[in-house]
């Protein structure tokens, strides 16, 4: 998100916990924010195989009926490319059917596949995975400097994709 961050003529990073320290979502701020922009990455770590709470608070309340979805205007995500960014803090491979968790990751996103492309009719792209994020000393899982460049330049191809 830091290479991102240095160009703010091309994007927006949106920081929920930063505009919203109370949980309280501006919901009109909001909707005022996605209709300026043509494309949407969601960002964040997986929590307990699902978003963080601000996010699922920000999907239930600002993507409300007769504007993301509805018969009567709610078309301002359709067409729209949107995609997720995640990361996770085991490797990819705790994510498989014989894995640690027994579901692939696109399996615990397709709630959010489900509401964003089918629901919202967006045009809903391939997520982005940074596995091994958490910084435990020691554990094998950690990723190291090398990955961790490696991903930044993954997630600007990645973003730039949806531009």
């Amino acid at each position: 998100m830091e290479e991102l961050g240095k160009q703010p003529d091309r994007y927006t990073i949106h920081r929920l916990s930063a505009c919203y320290p109370d949980g309280r979502i501006d919901v009109e701020q909001e909707h005022r924010l996605v209709e300026a922009h043509g494309s949407l990455i969601f960002q964040f770590p997986i929590y307990w195989f699902s978003c963080p709470p601000l996010l699922k608070t920000w999907l239930d309340e600002v993507l409300t009926h007769g504007w993301a979805y509805g018969r009567n205007g709610g078309d301002k995500l359709e067409g729209r490319k949107v995609a997720l960014a995640v990361t996770t803090g085991v490797r990819a491979e705790d994510y498989n059917i014989d894995g640690r968790y027994h579901y692939t990751l696109a399996q615990l996103l397709a709630p959010f596949e489900t509401t964003l492309r089918y629901y919202c009719r967006a045009d809903y792209r391939p997520f982005f995975a940074f596995y091994g994020a958490e910084c435990v000393p020691g554990e094998e899982y950690h990723s190291g400097a090398e990955e961790i460049e490696q991903s930044a330049r993954d997630y600007v191809r990645f973003a730039e994709a949806l531009s």
